[in-house]
């Protein structure tokens, strides 16, 4: 074997490879090939963060399994969003696995947990904690995790997300422009709830976390 090859090789390997791999920072800070492929970075914030003000969530430490899911359910139209639909489309499934790799690395908010043997005070704790089991209604942190922290890919955080972005989605599951949850589960639970109760439990959650209650 002629050893001498070897390092010619490896620079061959070298610039092939980022060729065909997608760069995650390239892709969240300056957009996909595709310039349908906005970048990231315009709605989500320079550490994904979120920006409350205008409706547009934390992305930092969410799953990347579950990112990646509601990248394909936007390009379907499983959920409907006038922004993220024509992103989603345009972004190549490498340029996907990037960046919710990416983010997902990024560290999520400090949460106190809080799980089902707490207290419960008022409308917004009482259904994060308790439920309304007379409605169907399971407390929320039963799927969502102890203080709403997250459970795997399936169920994302809700500590850390503004009242806002988490009261706009349980309306849109209201209204039925969101359903790509299991067997219409969020869809049972949030068309169930009154509107203060939607306003108490969004609340709740985004107190959880100084990132959450102060945006």
């Amino acid at each position: 074997m002629n050893i001498a090859r070897w390092p010619l090789t490896g620079v061959l390997l070298a610039a092939f490879l980022p060729a065909h791999a997608a760069d995650s920072m390239v892709v969240y800070t300056k957009g996909g090939a595709n310039p349908a492929a906005m970048a990231c970075i315009t709605c989500h914030g320079a550490e994904g963060e979120g920006m409350a003000a205008a409706g547009f969530p934390r992305l930092a430490g969410l799953s990347a399994g579950y990112m990646r899911k509601q990248l394909a359910d936007f390009a379907s139209g499983a959920r409907a969003n006038p922004i993220m639909q024509p992103i989603a489309a345009a972004l190549s499934a490498e340029e996907a696995d990037a960046v919710t790799a990416m983010l997902a690395d990024k560290p999520g908010p400090e949460v106190e947990r809080v799980d089902r043997t707490a207290a419960a005070e008022g409308p917004g704790e009482t259904l994060a904690l308790r439920g309304a089991w007379a409605r169907n209604i399971p407390e929320c942190v039963a799927c969502h995790g102890p203080s709403g922290v997250g459970v795997g890919d399936a169920f994302p955080p809700l500590a850390g997300q503004s009242a806002q972005y988490l009261a706009a989605q349980l309306n849109a599951w209201r209204q039925g422009t969101r359903k790509n949850d299991p067997n219409d589960l969020m869809g049972h639970i949030a068309r169930s709830l009154t509107d203060d109760e939607v306003k108490a439990v969004s609340a709740y959650f985004a107190g959880l976390t100084d990132q959450g209650a102060a945006r």
